[in-house]
C-alpha cells in the first residue's frame, strides 16, 4: 500500500535538502488528486477550497518529516487527517456531503502504521465522527427529515470504512511480518558467515599447524645427509694417520665446505618459502615475463638440446598479477619441463583468456609423471629427482594460490606432462 511504503520511507535516514525539491510519483498523484477534486466539485465551497488543499499539502510534507516517523508523530498525523476530513464532510452538508470517501485517508493512515488495536480505535472513532452528522446541529428534522434509506446508506458506508480499515491492516501487517523475516534471516545468515569465517579461520590454523610440521620434518630429513657427511668427514680428519696425508685432508675438508654450502641453499630456500607471500599485482603485459624466462633457461636448454618456446593466443595480454612473483612460478615450470625432455623434444608455454580468467599452460613430452605421485608433487620435499629438493613446485602453488587462482596437472608417462595455471585477471586488493 502507498501509504504503508511511506512509512518505511521515512525511517530511512534523512536525505539532503534536495528531497524537498523533487517531487515523487506519490506527490504528483496527491496534486492531481485535489485538483481533480476541486475542479470536479458540483458546487463552490469555500472551506473545500481551503481544506483540501492543507490535506494534500500534508500529504505531499509527511514523509519529508522525520517528526512524522515516530510512535507519537503517527498517532498527531492520523489525528490531524481526522480533523481536517470531519472539517470537510461537515461544511460540505454533511450526511449529505460528496466528500464522506475522505475519511478513507485516516483509515487507510491508520490501519497501514498501527496494530490491531490503533486501528480499531481510529475506525470507532471515524464512525462516531461520521454518525455524529445526525445530531441536530447539522440537521433539522423539521425541514429534512431522516429517512431509513439514508440510514442505511450511511450503515452501509460505516461498514465499508471497518472492511477497509481491516484489509489493509492485513495487507499492512503480512508486509511488516515479511520486512521482519528478511531481517531475521539476514541476521541468521550474517550469523552463520561470522560461524563459517571462524571455522575457515580455525581450519587455516590447522592447515598452517600441519603444513609446518610437514616442513619441519622434510626440512630435518633433507639435512640429516649432509649432516652425516660432515660428521663423517670430520671424524676422518681426527684420525691420527691422516695427518702425514695432507690430500685426504683436503678432500674431507672440501666435503665438509661443499655439505655446508648444500645445507646453507637448502635453509635459504626453506625460508623462501616458508615466508608469507605479498602480491604486488599491478597491470602489465605477460609476454614480457615469457620471454624473461625462456632468456633465463636458454642455457640449460641448450645443454640438453631442448627447444622452448612460446605461443600467446592475443595480443596485446594484460592482466592483474605480479610479474616478479609469476615468473619465478614460470621460472620452477620451465626449468622442470627442461629437465624432463629428451634430446630434440620441444618445451611450450602457451596463455590465452577465458572469459574472467587466464590460463597458461608449459607442457613438455618428456617421461611424464607417475600416476601414483600426481598428488603429492606439490608437497613439500616430494621429489623423484637424486638431486632435487622438493621445493620448486609447491613455491608454484603457493605463488598460484597467492594470486587466487588454482593449478592443474595433467601427466602420461612416456607422453609428457601440461601444468595449467589458472588466475583471475583481476586481484583484490588487500
Amino acid at each position: 500500500m502507498p501509504l504503508f511504503c511511506h512509512r518505511v520511507a521515512e525511517k530511512l535516514p534523512e536525505q539532503s535538502s534536495e528531497r524537498w525539491l523533487t517531487l515523487k510519483r506519490h506527490d504528483v498523484a496527491w496534486l492531481l488528486f485535489i485538483l481533480i477534486l476541486i475542479f470536479t466539485a458540483p458546487e463552490t465551497s469555500y472551506q473545500a477550497l481551503i481544506i483540501l488543499p492543507v490535506l494534500g499539502a500534508f500529504q505531499i510534507i509527511e514523509p519529508r518529516l522525520k517528526f512524522f516517523a515516530s510512535k507519537r508523530g503517527q498517532v498527531i498525523s492520523v489525528t490531524l487527517k481526522m480533523v481536517l476530513s470531519y472539517l470537510l464532510v461537515g461544511w460540505t452538508h454533511s450526511i449529505n456531503s460528496y466528500y464522506h470517501p475522505i475519511f478513507f485517508i485516516p483509515i487507510v493512515s491508520a490501519a497501514s502504521t498501527f496494530e490491531l488495536l490503533g486501528v480499531v480505535v481510529v475506525t470507532v472513532i471515524i464512525w462516531a465522527a461520521y454518525f455524529s452528522f445526525l445530531l441536530p446541529i447539522y440537521i433539522d428534522y423539521r425541514i429534512y427529515p431522516l429517512t431509513s434509506e439514508q440510514l442505511g446508506v450511511m450503515s452501509i458506508q460505516a461498514i465499508f470504512y471497518g472492511v477497509v480499515a481491516f484489509a489493509v491492516y492485513e495487507q499492512a501487517r503480512a508486509k511488516r511480518d515479511e520486512m521482519q523475516r528478511t531481517q531475521e534471516a539476514a541476521q541468521r545468515l550474517a550469523e552463520s558467515n561470522k560461524s563459517l569465517r571462524e571455522a575457515q579461520a580455525s581450519l587455516r590454523r590447522s592447515e598452517r599447524l600441519a603444513a609446518l610440521g610437514q616442513l619441519t620434518a622434510g626440512l630435518a630429513h633433507e639435512l640429516r645427509n649432509p649432516l652425516g657427511t660432515i660428521k663423517a668427514s670430520a671424524e676422518m680428519l681426527t684420525k691420527g694417520g691422516l695427518q702425514g696425508r695432507p690430500e685426504v685432508m683436503a678432500e674431507m675438508a672440501g666435503y665438509i665446505t661443499s655439505e655446508v654450502d648444500r645445507m646453507n641453499g637448502l635453509v635459504s630456500r626453506f625460508l623462501d618459502f616458508a615466508r608469507p607471500l605479498r602480491v604486488r599485482p599491478v597491470r602489465a603485459e605477460l609476454q614480457p615475463v615469457v620471454e624473461d624466462v625462456i632468456r633465463q633457461h636458454a642455457e640449460l636448454a641448450k645443454s640438453r638440446s631442448v627447444a622452448v618456446s612460446e605461443r600467446i593466443s592475443h595480443q596485446p595480454f594484460s592482466f592483474e598479477f605480479d610479474p616478479d612473483l609469476l615468473k619465478v612460478a614460470l621460472s620452477n615450470l620451465v626449468q622442470n619441463a627442461i629437465q624432463a625432455s629428451a634430446a630434440g623434444q620441444n618445451v611450450e608455454i602457451r596463455a590465452e583468456m577465458r572469459d574472467e580468467d587466464v590460463m597458461i599452460f608449459v607442457s613438455d613430452h618428456g617421461h611424464g609423471i607417475d600416476q601414483q605421485h600426481l598428488e603429492s608433487i606439490f608437497n613439500p620435499f616430494f621429489t623423484t629427482k637424486a638431486q632435487g629438493v622438493g621445493l620448486g613446485l609447491a613455491i608454484v602453488a603457493k605463488i598460484v594460490d597467492e594470486h587466487r587462482g588454482h593449478m592443474n596437472v595433467f601427466s602420461e608417462v612416456n607422453s609428457g606432462t601440461r601444468f595449467e595455471m589458472t588466475l583471475p585477471k583481476k586481484q583484490q586488493q588487500s
